[in-house]
């Protein structure tokens, strides 16, 4: 096996707040079928949302690190929160690639809007950072950005309430403002939002696109192990063959995503982050 070869066939590590981030992984293992994957969910700090800037930077930084102990070739920053604050950082930290969740969305809608009016549902913390707006901005001075902060939405998602009259009400709630400021395009920014789409998309209604950042994501994490010759061509693997550790608890976060995902996840394992990482990380495994 040579250098190339070595490189290739290293996983992809992936980050997200809680089980969120799994709608990422979904769509990696449809577009990077032969790729592995080593996912860290804090389920101990979800949800990111109402944490500051430099909290978030520094969960950001803690998981990048243990990832690149694991050997992984690439990170995806599955979070909008911390991709929207922390992913400069990363990048200047690690020797790596690191992709974030922001700028795969905005393009999307751009490419989607007629009327240059974009709706953003996220996190407060990534409302707050302006991210999706500057990013917008910076590729098309004319579109207008509105942004809704929508806090009830995580902790619904983990705790699987993906459907019923809480998740109606919460997501009313939200989407009426953006309604009225007359949105032809909506960005979910936020990797759990997905989850809630089959309600999101009935109180929208089929006259306003729904932006998954998700496929743009993959699409260029997948463009980049192309020019690196670092892309592993092997046999299709599903969710069940991924690597998957947590900051809380393990039994909670496989019984959680298998109900969202629809898949056996396998063996997960726990790893607080409370205290810095290093080599030699007790795990206990679910």
């Amino acid at each position: 096996m040579n250098f190339r070869d070595s490189e290739a066939s290293k996983p992809i590590g992936m980050f997200d707040s809680g089980v969120g981030g799994l709608t990422i992984a979904s769509e990696l293992l449809k577009q990077l079928p032969g790729e592995k994957i080593i996912y860290f969910g804090d389920t101990a700090n979800v949800p990111y949302g109402e944490k500051e800037e430099s909290q978030l930077i520094a969960l950001a930084d803690m998981i990048t690190f243990f990832l690149v102990q694991k050997g992984v070739k690439a990170v995806v920053d599955a979070c909008n929160s911390t991709s929207s604050v922390a992913l400069d950082y990363l990048k200047e930290r690690y020797a790596l690639p690191i992709i974030g969740v922001i700028e795969p969305g905005v393009r999307e809608a751009l490419e989607k809007t007629k009327n240059g009016r974009i709706g953003v549902i996220a996190t407060t913390a990534t409302i707050m950072s302006r991210a999706h707006e500057r990013a917008a901005r910076k590729l098309d001075p004319s579109v207008q950005v509105f942004g809704q902060a929508c806090p009830k939405f995580v902790p619904l998602v983990e705790a699987g309430k993906i459907s019923g009259k809480e998740a109606e009400a919460a997501s009313l709630e939200y989407l009426v403002p953006l309604m009225e400021k007359k949105i032809d395009t909506l960005i979910l920014g936020c990797t759990h939002y997905p989850f809630l789409s089959p309600v999101i998309k009935k109180i929208l209604g089929p006259g306003i696109s729904i932006v998954d950042p998700a496929v743009g994501t993959i699409k260029e994490l997948k463009g980049i192990l192309e020019r690196k010759k670092m892309r592993n061509i092997s046999l299709p693997s599903g969710f069940e063959e991924q690597e998957y550790y947590v900051s809380g608890d393990p039994a909670l976060f496989k019984e959680v995503g298998e109900k969202l995902v629809g898949a056996t996840l396998g063996r997960i394992y726990q790893v607080p982050i409370n205290v810095k990482i290093n080599r030699r990380i007790e795990m206990r495994g679910n």
